[in-house]
C-alpha cells in the first residue's frame, strides 16, 4: 500500500484572512517532508482514500479483499487522528467550531457503521459493490466538507509550527496501524487484526494516537 505521509507539503497560512488555495503542493526533498503539516497529510490521504475506493470497486477475489482491508486501515488512520487531534483543534480555534465538528463526527460515525456492515457482508456478496459505492459517495462528500469548512480555517487560525507538530498524530496512527505481512510470512496477530472487524482496527489506532497526544501535550 502506498505510504501515507511522505509525498506532499505546503507552508501554513496565518492570520484570519480570506480562504485561498489550501491543497498540498509538490514535495521536492526530505526537508520538505519533515516540514509537512497536518493539513498537507490530510489532503493527501483524501486523495488516497478516493483512489482506494476505485481500486476496491474494480478488483475481484482475493485482491478485492486485500484492497478493502487497506481501505479500512487508511480510513482508521485518517479518522483516528482527526477525532483525537484535528477536530478538537478545530472546535476551539475556528468560528462555529462546535457546529462544524459535530457535523463531521456524525458523518464519521455513519461511515464507520457502513464500513462494518460491508465487512460483515463480505467482498463476494452480490450487494457489496452497490453498498461500497454508497459509502464512497458519503466519504467523499464528508472529505469535501472537511476541506471547505475545517482544514482551510485551521490554516488561518493555528500557527504553522503547531500544524507541523500535529502531523505527528498521523505518523503515530500510521506506526500503530497493522500492516500486511510479506507473502509466505505466515499468520500473525497484526495480520489477523488487519483482516478482522473494522472496529478493532479503529480501536487499536485510536489508542496509539491517544498515547501520542498525551506524550506531546502533557496530559
Amino acid at each position: 500500500m502506498c505510504r501515507l505521509l511522505n509525498e506532499r507539503m505546503t507552508g501554513g497560512i496565518q492570520g484570519k484572512t480570506s480562504v485561498e488555495s489550501t491543497g498540498p503542493t509538490e514535495v521536492t526533498d526530505v526537508t520538505d517532508v519533515q516540514q509537512q503539516d497536518v493539513v498537507d497529510v490530510l489532503f493527501e490521504q483524501h486523495i488516497q482514500i478516493k483512489s482506494l475506493f476505485s481500486q476496491v470497486a474494480a478488483a475481484q477475489g482475493a485482491r478485492k479483499r486485500e484492497l478493502f482491508e487497506d481501505l479500512v486501515r487508511l480510513l482508521a488512520v485518517h479518522e483516528s487522528a482527526e477525532e483525537e487531534v484535528v477536530h478538537p483543534a478545530a472546535r476551539h480555534n475556528i468560528e462555529g467550531g462546535d457546529q462544524v465538528v459535530d457535523g463531521r463526527l456524525h458523518e464519521e460515525h455513519e461511515a464507520k457503521q457502513a464500513l462494518s456492515e460491508l465487512y460483515d457482508l463480505g467482498v463476494d456478496h452480490p450487494e457489496f459493490d452497490t453498498r461500497l459505492a454508497v459509502l464512497a459517495e458519503a466519504v467523499i462528500t464528508h472529505a469535501t466538507h472537511e476541506e471547505n469548512a475545517e482544514f482551510a480555517f485551521l490554516r488561518q487560525n493555528i500557527p504553522a509550527e503547531k500544524l507541523r507538530r500535529m502531523a505527528g498524530a498521523l505518523r503515530a496512527a500510521e506506526a500503530t496501524a497493522p500492516t500486511r505481512p510479506h507473502p509466505g510470512a505466515g499468520e500473525s496477530a497484526t495480520a489477523n487484526l488487519l483482516a478482522g472487524p473494522p472496529i478493532a482496527v479503529f480501536d487499536r489506532i485510536r489508542d496509539g494516537v491517544r498515547d501520542w497526544n498525551r506524550s506531546n501535550n502533557g496530559n
